[in-house]
C-alpha cells in the first residue's frame, strides 16, 4: 500500500556511529521528491533537533530541524509547566528541558529525568539515588540496553537508568520507544493518519514494538540491531521486514 507519512528511526537504520547508510540516505531522498512528509523519531536524548538536522545533513540526507522529535522532547513535554528536575544526562536533553520552561537543580525536585550521558559517575548516580528516596518521580528518556556504533554495540542510557533504579529501588517511568508515550506525540508532529503511516527502523524491542504498540505497520531492516534470526523468535511480527531500504519500495 502507499504511505502517506513516515516515521524513521536514526541510529542503525540512517547510519551506523559516523557512517551513513547510502541506501537509507536514497530512501530519504526519494521521500522528499515524491512530497511525502516524514519524521525522524530518535531515543537519543544527547542532541538537540538543530544538532541532529546538522549530523544528518553532513550524510547528505535532506532535513529540517522541525524534522527531528527526540526522546529528550518526549520527556518535555510529558512532564508539568515549571517541573524541578535533577537531569542526567547531555545538552539535548538538558535543552529541551530548558526551552519548555523547566528547571534544572540538584535541590528539591520533583523529577529525576535520565538520558544517555557518557559523563555519568557514581556521584551523579549517588544524587538521583538520594533524591528520589526523598519523593522525585524517576522518568527515563529510553530504555535502550545498547545502542549500534561503528565498534558494535555500546551500552545505551537502559544501563544508565538500570543502576540508578537499582540504587534507588524504585521502577522508571520511561517515555521514548517503544512507549505510546512518544508514538502519540511524534504521529502529531508528523500531521498524518495513524492508519497511513508506518514505522521504519532496525531495532525490534523499540522502532517496531513503538509502532505496533502505537496501530501503526512497520518496517524491520536488518541493518542495525535485531537480526532475521532473533525476528522469527518473537510472537508479534513486523508487518514488514528488509536487507535494506533499496528493498522497499514506494507507491504513489
Amino acid at each position: 500500500m502507499g504511505y502517506k507519512g513516515y516515521l524513521l528511526d536514526l541510529d542503525g537504520t540512517m547510519y551506523r556511529g559516523g557512517q551513513a547508510i547510502p541506501e537509507a540516505v536514497e530512501f530519504v531522498h526519494e521521500l522528499k521528491r515524491r512530497q511525502l512528509p516524514y519524521l525522524f523519531v530518535t531515543n537519543n536524548s544527547t542532541k538537540t533537533q538543530e544538532a541532529v538536522a546538522e549530523h544528518l545533513q553532513g550524510f547528505g540526507v535532506p532535513v529540517k530541524p522541525h524534522q527531528v522529535f527526540t526522546s529528550g522532547m518526549a520527556a518535555s513535554s510529558y512532564l508539568s509547566e515549571q517541573t524541578r528536575a535533577y537531569i542526567v544526562g547531555e545538552s539535548g536533553l538538558k535543552q529541551a528541558l530548558k526551552k519548555a520552561g523547566h528547571i534544572e537543580t540538584d535541590q528539591q525536585v520533583d523529577a529525576v529525568v535520565v538520558g544517555l550521558d557518557r559523563e555519568f559517575t557514581y556521584e551523579k548516580l549517588k544524587r538521583a539515588s538520594l533524591l528520589i528516596q526523598q519523593g522525585a518521580q524517576l522518568i527515563a528518556t529510553n530504555g535502550d540496553k545498547a545502542i549500534p556504533s561503528e565498534d558494535g554495540l555500546v551500552p545505551g542510557n537502559g544501563s544508565i537508568v538500570a543502576a540508578i533504579a537499582t540504587a534507588s529501588q524504585t521502577e522508571p517511568l520511561f517515555v521514548g520507544k517503544p512507549e505510546a508515550i512518544m508514538m502519540k506525540q511524534a504521529l502529531a508532529v508528523l500531521g498524518t493518519d495513524p492508519r497511513d503511516t508506518i514505522m521504519v527502523g532496525d531495532n525490534y524491542q523499540t522502532d517496531i514494538l513503538a509502532g505496533i504498540q502505537a496501530g501503526l505497520d512497520t518496517l524491520l531492516v536488518f541493518s542495525g540491531v535485531t537480526t532475521a534470526a532473533q525476528v522469527n523468535l518473537v510472537d508479534i511480527k513486523p508487518t514488514f521486514t528488509h536487507h535494506s531500504l533499496s528493498e522497499w519500495t514506494l507507491f504513489e
